[in-house]
Order: structure tokens, then C-alpha cells, then sequence
């Protein structure tokens, strides 16, 4: 070489240029000298004095074993440049080298921030994978604390939205998930999502009013979406959700009568010679044009606008046409009997589960359940079984329509299929039907009279 350094330059390069101008000079060992001692050697051998010697200017590094060589100039070049890159950790990086650094440590940052914002139950974007490099894409501390992000990715903005809260008005949706109104009953791009694992672990239900963290919406999403349930009607959503289970609730025989009110003579019939109540397990049971859809639409029409009693139907095997003669309220689920069993029971499972919801609460729900035709006998009777009256709480009742009795009914209200065909209404089998412990509903007087019509009817035939 034929321009001499001075030690200022020399400490101002980086090392990988020190190891190229050491290996220009003939330096020997420069590869395992520290960098102060590296200058040394170069400045030494540019005078011609004697530089020193590797093995005394600084203690040799422990060899690893896989990597033990007799020559070290001949190491190899993945080790020597993991230690070029130890020393460099020291030095202020050259700019291409930054650069780079700043564009993985971004993708880094946003990825780190979209998997801490993950909702468990919304679908998460794939993390984007950091570049390859020696080890390059590593953030060390200090940068990340000094750099701010760019160009519409925002971690730490992100992070601020967890601390806004949101809080309204729960609505229920028909899979399972929920929103947040802000403005209930009118609906704004500012409601909050609420997924459907969010829903059945707090067991919320309609009118709910609950409050957490919210996120903001990603690309892919309109909706902010809720990060917890911070409180339930007031109190901690802890506290509300760790109740005793639905199926340990102390259950008592129906005593609060469901009154009809209509002027339609089955409905007539079926108010005052099969009475039900909150809590009943009610089965309208008859053959094929018997009537039995006809009958849990009236119903239905009948019970619809009630206050404080929640109506939710479910259509599970019914003909595609009886889906819309359902107008008011909508069914929650509607599937036809071309679907699977499977199909029809993940249905009514779903509108079973809210109506324990709103039981549970202290409310009383009223679910009708159009059919438990092709539902296998296990899960048509665990849906009836859902039904009960608690003992100073809530009510679960539930209506179901099917072929024939599935056993645990407290009400059947069976259909003749002849009287139907021929219009002779009310077309009410009367010694097949029967309420348990109608006295618990209408009195001994009403008990007795029930009796008596069953007795006459029996007699005529």
C-alpha cells in the first residue's frame, strides 16, 4: 500500500476494511485481534516496526470445536464474519447496512403489534416473514425505543386503541357472534364486533350492556372489534360469568301460566285443555298435515312482542317454502330438511344455548322449535330437556314440534291428521294430549275441568 493511515482513519473504518488492509500488509493472525489491537498491528507494520504477535497482543478466543482449524487465516467465512458482526454490535452501523435494518425492523414491529391485538376468535393476518441476513433483521434496543413508524403502519397506535373502551347495547347475531350498538336501536359504522367465543364465554345475551378495550379495524375488516368483556350490566364480567351451571339450577314444576289470548279455536283449545307455562317442555306432536307448523306459528304469533320475555324460533327440516311464511320475529336458524342432521342440531343447539343464556340471567326466553323430526331421539330430547323453570330466577321454554312424543314432556299437544284433513277444527286428539300438573297452573278447578273434557272425549269415541 501506498497511502499511509493514521490512527484516526484507521478507528473511523470498519473492521471488515481493517481485516482487508491487514491482510494487504501481511499482518499475521489479524483475524483473531481485537480491534485496538488490530490498529496497533496495521499502524506497527505500515512503520516497519514488529507488530505483535496475535497470541500475545490479546487472549485467543476459546475455539469452538466444530470449527477448530490448525490455520486461522483459513477459518471459515460464515465464523470470521459472526465475528466481524460481535464487534460491529459496538459500532455505529454503515448507512446501506441501516437501511436495511429499517425496513426489516418495521415489518418486525407491525407483526408484533397485530399478534398482540389478536382477538382469539378473529382470524389473523399471516405474519410476514423477516428477510434473511447474517442476523441483520434483529432490532437492538436502543432503536427501537429512538424509531418512529412510517407510512401508515402503526404499532404504537395500535396499542393506544386497546385503551379506548367502548360500551352499549349487546345484539346478538344468528351465528353466534355479536355487536356492540353504540346507539341502540340504530346501527353506526362506529359498533363494535364482538366474536362468537367472546359471546358464549361470557354468556351474553340480547340487552346486554357490556364494556371493554376495543381495536381498531385491519384491512380486511369494517367493524372495530372488542379485545374483552370488561363488565356485564355493571359488574365485572368475572364475576357475572362464573355462575353455577344451567343444568345444576334448582328446577320447580311450571306455575306461571302462558296466556295465548287469541280468538283462533285451536289456540283456544290448546289454552285451556293443554296449558303451559314458563318453564314447560311443550311437544305439538301429530303426522305428516297434521297442522303442527300451523300451530307453533300461531303460537308464536300469540307470544310475539311480549315484554320481558324473549321469542326466538329456529327452523331445523322444514320445507324450503315454510322459510318464508316466518316473517315476525325471524328465526334465528333456518335450515331446510335436505341438510344434515348435523346441520339441524348445530341449529337448535344454537338458539337452546341462547335461551340458557337468558334464563340464567333471570329472564324468561321461549324457544320454538320447528322440527325435531329428523333430529336422532338423544338430541331432540336434550333440547327439550333444556327447558325448566328456576327456582327464584329465570324460565327456558321450550315449544318443538315432532312425529311423536320423545319422553320428559310436561305438554302434549297432540294433532289428529283425519280432523285436520277434514277442517274440523279444533283438531285436538285429547286423550293423547295432557299437561303434568296443570293444577300447578290453572288451580285444582281448572285441573278438574281438563279432566273432565279428556273423560267426554274419550266417551265419544
Amino acid at each position: 500500500m501506498s497511502t499511509v493511515l493514521d490512527r484516526d482513519a484507521l478507528e473511523k473504518s470498519p473492521l471488515a476494511d481493517l481485516h482487508l488492509i491487514a491482510n494487504e500488509l501481511g499482518v499475521d493472525g489479524f483475524r483473531r485481534l481485537r480491534k485496538a489491537d488490530l490498529i496497533d498491528a496495521i499502524i506497527a507494520k505500515q512503520s516497519g516496526a514488529e507488530a505483535p504477535a496475535a497470541e500475545t497482543a490479546a487472549p485467543a478466543r476459546p475455539r469452538r470445536a466444530r470449527r477448530a482449524r490448525v490455520d486461522a487465516d483459513v477459518e471459515p467465512e460464515a465464523e470470521a464474519e459472526g465475528e466481524e458482526e460481535a464487534e460491529e454490535k459496538e459500532e455505529v452501523r454503515p448507512r446501506r447496512a441501516r437501511a436495511k435494518v429499517d425496513a426489516d425492523v418495521e415489518t418486525e414491529a407491525e407483526a408484533e403489534a397485530e399478534e398482540g391485538a389478536t382477538d382469539e376468535d378473529a382470524p389473523a393476518r399471516p405474519r410476514r416473514g423477516r428477510r434473511g441476513g447474517r442476523g441483520r433483521g434483529r432490532e437492538r434496543e436502543g432503536d427501537r425505543e429512538e424509531r418512529e413508524p412510517r407510512g401508515g403502519r402503526e404499532p404504537r397506535a395500535e396499542r393506544e386503541v386497546e385503551e379506548r373502551v367502548a360500551e352499549g347495547e349487546v345484539e346478538l347475531l344468528g351465528n353466534g357472534s355479536a355487536f356492540i350498538r353504540l346507539s341502540p336501536p340504530e346501527t353506526t359504522d362506529d359498533d363494535v364486533y364482538v366474536s362468537a367465543a367472546q359471546v358464549k364465554r361470557c354468556e351474553l345475551v340480547t340487552g346486554d350492556r357490556i364494556s371493554g378495550p376495543v381495536r381498531a379495524p385491519r384491512r380486511s375488516e369494517r367493524f372495530p372489534s372488542l379485545i374483552r368483556v370488561d363488565t356485564i350490566n355493571g359488574r365485572p364480567a368475572d364475576e357475572v360469568a362464573e355462575g353455577t351451571k344451567f343444568e345444576d339450577l334448582p328446577a320447580g314444576w311450571p306455575t306461571e301460566r302462558l296466556a295465548l289470548g287469541s280468538e283462533d279455536v285451536t289456540l283456544k283449545a290448546v289454552e285451556w285443555l293443554t296449558p303451559f307455562g314458563k318453564g314447560s317442555r311443550v311437544l305439538i306432536a301429530g303426522g305428516p298435515r297434521a297442522g303442527k307448523s300451523e300451530l307453533a306459528r300461531g303460537i308464536v304469533e300469540a307470544l310475539a312482542g311480549r315484554d320481558g320475555l324473549e321469542l326466538l324460533v329456529v327452523l331445523a327440516g322444514v320445507r324450503p317454502e315454510e322459510v318464508g311464511d316466518w316473517t315476525e320475529p325471524a328465526p334465528v336458524a333456518a335450515v331446510s330438511f335436505a341438510a344434515s342432521p348435523d346441520a339441524q342440531a348445530q341449529a337448535v343447539d344454537q338458539a337452546i344455548e341462547q335461551g340458557r343464556r337468558v334464563a340464567a340471567r333471570g329472564g324468561d326466553a321461549v324457544v320454538v322449535v320447528d322440527t325435531l323430526e329428523y333430529l336422532p331421539p338423544h338430541l331432540a330430547r336434550r333440547a327439550l330437556a333444556a327447558a325448566r323453570n328456576i327456582a327464584d330466577g329465570g324460565s327456558l321454554t321450550v315449544i318443538a314440534t315432532g312425529p311423536a312424543p320423545f319422553g320428559g314432556e310436561s305438554t302434549v299437544v297432540a294433532l289428529d291428521a283425519q280432523l285436520t284433513a277434514l277442517r274440523r277444527f279444533p283438531a285436538l286428539d285429547l286423550p293423547a294430549s295432557g299437561t303434568l300438573r296443570a293444577d300447578a297452573l290453572v288451580g285444582e278447578a281448572g285441573a278438574e275441568a281438563i279432566a273432565k273434557a279428556r273423560a267426554e272425549a274419550a266417551a265419544s269415541d
